[in-house]
């Protein structure tokens, strides 16, 4: 017996050690499904956000001037709770998870039920039962028989939206005729029972907006932890296929170059300006365009326009409108030749970049731009400011013939005795008209090679808003009706029930107008009244 005793109760303390973890296992479980823990969980990740609102991300343009701000506390309290980082903070996202697994769990734990709503709805029940409804009332309706009586009830039911059910006695298994107290000699004249629903897909509407907070949450988290942030300066003419990878860290900011699988090419800058007369600042300014031009060696050449509200998305990579280097440029330029041998001046359109021909055969290529003209140490032509102080057009001339020579053509009058003013080749040359263009734009781009922000916000946001909607404003109405027997006033005893989940006052306006369409006048007594 003891060697048998002694097997046996290693087999017993086993089976409480499975039972202890089991029933821990079922605890967390049951407190992860919990919908106020999940209340609690959106609630921290709501004030999370918030303080991501209120205290400037480091990410955000013009972190270093609100860091400054700070005092030496502020600076290494926020620093150490990552509160200038919340977004990508290892709390925020473990939140994110376990909130979402929370949604999971509670989804499988009730979504059962809700499904019943809409697979097998309640068609009939007992007199308690009709009566425990929010709106319940009791009516006499005349008629020949009960299938007559049931026929006006299903009739007032349309009216009011609902598509009638009718189910007999006769109908009802054997245990449902136990349920109901009709006994087998009843079944033939028994009661003649009435269902009618709209709405019924609001039962689901819960879980749909658990889904587009799921997709909302998971697609964020693929786009922060797949993609990246960059920038790349666009300068008419010129082309990469480097972008630089921006590296944030506080008041710091790091740059790395990173390869592209296509070259970039600027074929053009465009600013558009609510005073073309006034500066290139950004209160003075509509729009940006910048005209792109893609190389790909697997897909071959694209060319797109990024403007302010118009982003452009290819293989994964977002450009978007971030800034200018607010160097004063040219876009175009009409330029003014006087002959010198005493012609008439005529007008030449010319284009950043490009060149035109003259009657005679010179070409006038585009050189350089300067705002505010001078020449620098090395004797180079250079600006002194940003700004449209003394704009010159620096021109490439070649006569046919003849090697290029350098012509300043100024917006300015020069006189003739100053050399970088004086007629060349033959002609006064001067700059009459310009459009105002910076050096350069700076694009942004968002990597993000799974869409994850693109699912997020149109799939998850706008999809979060219309099953807001869905939940709110629809709702999910029930009515009943049981006719029984004929009464001494030779009605039709018949016992009306109804119930909503949302928008009570709507649906007992609707119960009341069943009521009084079935009787004729004031719509009897009841719960409704």
């Amino acid at each position: 017996m003891s060697s048998v005793e002694e097997s046996v109760k290693p087999r017993e303390g086993s089976r409480s050690t499975f039972s202890l973890i089991w029933n821990a296992f079922s605890a967390s479980v049951e407190f992860l499904s919990s919908v106020k823990f999940g209340v609690v969980l959106l609630c921290i990740l709501v004030i999370l956000s918030m303080l991501g609102m209120i205290i400037i991300q480091q990410n955000v343009q013009g972190f270093d001037a609100y860091y400054a701000t700070l005092t030496p506390a502020e600076r290494t309290v926020f620093g150490a709770l990552g509160f200038f980082d919340v977004y990508y903070s290892w709390y925020f996202n473990l939140i994110l998870l376990v909130l979402s697994l929370n949604i999971i769990l509670a989804s499988i734990d009730r979504i059962g039920g809700a499904w019943s709503y809409i697979s097998d709805p309640k068609l009939f029940g007992t007199q308690g039962f009709y009566q425990r409804q929010r709106e319940s009332a009791e009516v006499g309706v005349r008629g020949d028989s009960k299938d007559e009586v049931a026929g006006k009830i299903a009739a007032a039911f349309r009216e009011q939206g609902f598509k009638a059910k009718i189910t007999k006695a006769s109908d009802l298994d054997e245990p449902s005729r136990v349920r109901m107290g009709i006994t087998e000699d009843k079944v033939a004249d028994g009661p003649v029972y009435l269902f009618g629903q709209r709405g019924k897909w609001n039962r689901m509407g819960a879980y749909i907006v658990h889904v587009a907070l799921l997709t909302l949450f998971l697609g964020h988290f693929v786009a922060f932890q797949t993609g990246f942030d960059a920038d790349v300066n666009m300068v008419p003419g010129e082309s990469t296929t480097e972008i630089q990878l921006i590296d944030i860290n506080l008041d710091k900011q790091e740059r790395y170059a990173v390869a592209l699988p296509f070259r970039i090419t600027c074929l053009d800058i465009q600013q558009k300006l609510i005073d073309p007369g006034g500066s290139i600042e950004v209160f003075n300014t509509l729009d940006w365009r910048t005209r792109i031009q893609i190389e790909d060696p697997q897909y071959g050449t694209t060319v797109a326009d990024v403007s302010l509200n118009n982003p452009f998305s290819y293989r994964g990579y977002r450009f978007f409108q971030a800034q200018t280097i607010p160097v004063g440029n040219a876009r175009t330029m009409k330029l003014q030749l006087t002959p010198q041998d005493g012609g008439e001046p005529f007008a030449v359109d010319l284009a950043r970049n490009g060149e035109t021909k003259l009657p005679d055969g010179t070409v006038v290529a585009y050189e350089a731009f300067m705002p505010d003209f001078t020449f620098n140490e090395r004797g180079e032509p250079d600006t002194r400011s940003t700004d449209y102080n003394n704009p010159v057009a620096v021109l490439q001339v070649t006569k046919p013939g003849a090697q290029a020579e350098r012509v300043f053509a100024f917006a300015s009058n020069i006189s003739d005795d100053i050399p970088v003013g004086a007629p060349k080749l033959g002609y006064k040359w001067r700059l009459t008209e310009f459009e105002k263009v910076p050096l350069a734009h700076v694009l942004s781009i968002k990597y993000d090679p799974f869409n994850g922000a693109f699912i997020a916000w149109y799939f998850g946001g706008f999809g979060l808003m219309g099953a807001l909607v869905f939940v709110f404003f629809v709702s999910h109405r029930r009515v009943w009706a049981m006719v029984g027997d004929r009464n001494k006033d030779g009605e039709y005893d018949v016992l009306l029930a109804g119930d909503t989940n949302r928008n009570h006052f709507a649906f007992e306006d609707k119960f009341k107008k069943i009521l009084i369409r079935l009787k004729g006048e004031a719509y009897g007594q009841g719960k409704g009244e």
